[in-house]
């Protein structure tokens, strides 16, 4: 008599204690993944200020970057930096005032 799978086989996995929930998970493991996923956002954005930046000031690829080019691509560096500071200052004070506005709101 042959044998028929109504469901799939159980995996060796299924066997296997049940985990905890994620928001029960390690301290230090959380705190390398938010580490490591800041790293990897740093680099993509590295990434693509590099291209962006090239893109714009960079004519000819030659041995040598010529004045107008260095130039070029130390005011984008400046520009972008500047940008993102701006950016984060705005949501950091949005963010300190919100508390502020949902508790006049309440009175």
């Amino acid at each position: 008599m042959e044998a028929s799978w109504s469901t799939p086989p159980p995996s060796p996995s299924s066997s296997s204690p049940p985990q905890s929930s994620p928001g029960a998970a390690d301290p230090q493991l959380r705190r390398f993944v938010e580490v490591e996923t800041q790293r990897q956002r740093a680099q993509q954005l590295v990434h693509h200020l590099t291209e962006l930046c090239w893109e714009k000031c960079v004519d000819k690829p030659g041995p040598r970057l010529d004045r107008r080019a260095e130039v070029c691509l130390v005011n984008c560096v400046e520009r972008f930096i500047d940008t993102s500071q701006f950016i984060l200052n705005r949501l950091e004070q949005t963010h300190r005032a919100r508390p502020l506005l949902s508790g006049s709101l309440a009175d």
